[in-house]
């Protein structure tokens, strides 16, 4: 079968063996795909709408972040379903089962989503070096230009390394989280409080309308399900039932797991940040005096819900080291979904180093621009904006996904299952009927935030 230009560039590929009922070794061999994926359900733009949103609104919007992480399990499944079944990646499907008129417009949406969440990256990356280092937020900003060297180093020594050391930092975080809510009595929220915010959800305001397609921009993001079904679409046999069969089955074990955890964690950012910020004007720990407001720049502080379990000076180094692995890792699953788009509707290939040059330019340019205007209070809400940015493209990349799984003659005479669909394509009604109801306020955010208001 013919290899996938992407296991040339670091991205491991694994052939199940070829029996209908998978083993633990089976699954073993099948981790990694769903884990690279989820971790760009945890990046910077995650952190800033759930912290804002655990701020601002306390448990309120709690059950968006749990209703967007069930939908982007949804979308993931039939994501990976289609590279298994089919062997082709959603762009590649797109260019071969599309007029060639659509081409062009849906690589172009998908490279502003990439760019959108590259823009994230590049924030959070630079509020860990101001963080660690004291560097000012414009200049870490112009710094994160350096991580294409990065990019070529972790090229050589392979995905694989990368993938063990992000998945020790986020069980360390969600380790914290955990101590936090669940250990220490200053930080335990109320879980029946929780409760009650879940079951029963609403929109009070038009900022909290906003914010929720904000998260779900930052949760449900379109360049994943390019990659995700590029990552998979090797690790089956295409003349084979039964090894197909196991992929499928070990796909949504991987998927589910790596995804529940990326939830957990997220929820901890937005009730932590509840316990931490929410009603307050101002906070003191160890000695110092931190004022919070309505124009608080929450990623800022970020590291102070850390804190209560570390002090105020170690948090700031975990949580600006973590930042920035979080950061990084989803700079190198960016990179790649970007490839995977170029190449697959385009038929272009590009040396990663020099489209991650025109990645990370895309995304530096809007930040420097802003952050030189309006100063380093603009970090938080540039988060917020590329997160609704993300959003507002996602459509483009679920309707043609759900297009081809529906549709018999697309899938190789592999039926997905029929919940599977019904939920999918509620998915995708539910995540534009967000971005409808909220454009105008989101079109509102963005020109206060590009005017400097």
């Amino acid at each position: 079968m013919k290899l996938s230009v992407l296991e040339f560039r670091g991205v491991p590929s694994a052939r199940l063996p070829q029996r209908a009922r998978p083993r633990l070794r089976h699954y073993r061999a099948y981790l990694g795909p769903a884990l690279l994926v989820s971790v760009g359900y945890m990046d910077p733009g995650n952190w800033g709408t759930d912290l804002q949103a655990g701020a601002m609104y306390r448990y309120g919007l709690l059950w968006v972040v749990a209703l967007a992480s069930a939908m982007a399990i949804v979308l993931q499944l039939l994501a990976a379903r289609l590279g298994i079944v089919t062997g082709r990646n959603l762009a590649e499907a797109c260019r071969d089962w599309y007029p060639r008129w659509c081409r062009l417009p849906l690589w172009i949406v998908c490279e502003i989503a990439i760019g959108a969440c590259d823009l994230a990256e590049v924030l959070g990356s630079a509020i860990a070096i101001n963080l660690l280092f004291g560097v000012p937020v414009f200049w870490a900003v112009v710094m994160t230009a350096g991580d294409v060297f990065l990019l070529l180093l972790l090229q050589h020594h392979g995905m694989r390394t990368i993938e063990r050391v992000v998945l020790v930092l986020v069980l360390t975080i969600a380790g914290s989280f955990f101590v936090e809510l669940f250990v220490l009595p200053s930080t335990r929220p109320d879980f029946q409080e929780i409760g009650a915010a879940m079951i029963h959800p609403a929109l009070a305001t038009a900022g909290m309308a906003s914010l929720a397609v904000g998260i779900i921009g930052a949760t449900v993001m379109p360049h994943n399900l390019y990659l995700h079904s590029a990552l998979v679409r090797n690790r089956a046999d295409e003349d084979d039932t039964a090894s197909r069969k196991v992929a499928l089955h070990c796909n949504a074990v991987d998927t589910g797991v790596s995804l529940t955890l990326a939830f957990f964690v997220n929820a901890a950012i937005l009730v932590l940040a509840a316990v931490v910020f929410h009603g307050r004007s101002d906070l003191v720990l160890d000695g110092r005096h931190y004022l919070l407001g309505d124009d608080t720049d929450w990623i800022h502080v970020a590291y102070l819900t850390f804190a209560p379990a570390m002090g105020s000076a170690l948090a700031s180094v975990i949580f600006a080291v973590a930042l920035l692995a979080s950061g990084q890792s989803s700079t190198i699953t960016g990179t790649i979904a970007g490839q995977v788009v170029m190449e697959g509707f385009m038929h272009w290939k590009v040396a990663p180093w020099k489209r991650r040059i025109v990645t990370r330019a895309m995304a530096i340019v809007p930040a420097v621009l802003v952050i030189g205007l309006r100063g380093d209070g603009s970090v938080n809400d540039l988060l917020v904006l590329s997160q609704v940015v993300l959003a507002m493209q996602l459509p483009f990349a679920m309707f043609p996904l759900l297009h081809f799984m529906t549709a018999r003659r697309f899938a190789q005479g592999w039926s997905t299952p029929k919940v599977l669909l019904v939920l999918g394509w509620a998915t995708a009604l539910a995540i534009t009927a967000f971005d409808i109801v909220a454009l105008p306020g989101s079109l509102a955010d963005a020109a206060r935030i590009l005017q400097g208001r």
